[in-house]
């Protein structure tokens, strides 16, 4: 069972190039799921509801978020509605959503995604070790698959959550800082694990927004509104390749794609 992670979807010509690149991807890699972080598919920041409807129909089968989830009001009523829509499990007990759901892969592998966020450098979200660990222990003896999107600040936290969960779920892959790291490798317990998927967003840019923006508040310290940058684009994520019968992952390639306009 093939599942491809992709890392954080920046803007209005990321969505469209997934439009035009994600189903010749499903099939070049033999794709069963496709898992997206979308919480900077709007404008850079927060995913609106239009946002979230063009990734479906591009062919992402669930995507999750992170800290700006709660950016545009509008997205709330979809998190009511669309088990498809994650938002982090360990915000507080009567946020709108869920931060947990079940698919059924093209292969007919039952995975079970889970969203987590970090609290290092990102606020004050309920412990994710402890909320994970209560997801586990309602999953238990029934047999789904487990991927695991840590979208944390510190590359340590998701390290250490990586190592908390090995031999206990098939993969975990972090997110939200937007650079790729060449670290991925299936932990001893047989768990894959990558500390960043990177982005799908701009290459000339910082992280997707317009560079100058960013330079002039770094030297500055004053505040700027940052605006997505345009020009290529990378596609960046993770491919796990999953053992549904042993719920291990056989192995972790990372996937970078260049997109010209």
């Amino acid at each position: 069972m093939r599942l491809l992670f992709l890392g954080d979807i920046v803007g209005r010509g990321a969505r469209v190039a997934l439009q035009q690149r994600l189903r010749e991807m499903r099939s070049r890699f033999d794709v069963d799921l496709v898992v997206a972080n979308g919480e900077n598919a709007s404008s850079g920041k927060g995913i609106k509801p239009d946002a979230f409807e063009e990734l479906l129909d591009a062919g992402v089968d669930v995507v999750t978020t992170g800290n700006h989830i709660w950016q545009h009001r509008q997205i709330l009523d979809v998190l009511a509605r669309d088990s498809r829509l994650l938002r982090p499990a360990n915000f507080p007990v009567g946020s709108p959503g869920s931060g947990v759901t079940r698919r059924r892969a093209r292969d007919g592998t039952e995975v079970v995604v889970v969203n987590l966020i970090g609290r290092v450098f990102l606020g004050n979200s309920d412990c994710p070790f402890l909320e994970v660990d209560r997801i586990l222990e309602a999953e238990a003896n029934r047999g789904a698959l487990i991927f695991v999107d840590m979208h944390a600040e510190a590359t340590s936290e998701k390290v250490a959550m990586g190592w908390h969960l090995d031999g206990r779920v098939a993969a975990v892959a972090g997110t939200h800082t937007h650079i790729q790291t060449s670290d991925e490798r299936i932990l001893p317990g047989g768990t894959g694990y990558i500390t960043d998927v990177g982005m799908c967003g701009p290459i000339d840019s910082v992280i997707g927004m317009k560079t100058e923006q960013v330079l002039y508040r770094f030297r500055t310290q004053r505040p700027v509104h940052f605006e997505v940058a345009r020009g290529p684009l990378w596609l960046q994520g993770a491919l796990f390749d999953l053992d549904p019968t042993g719920r291990r992952c056989r192995s972790v390639e990372r996937v970078r794609i260049e997109v010209r306009p």
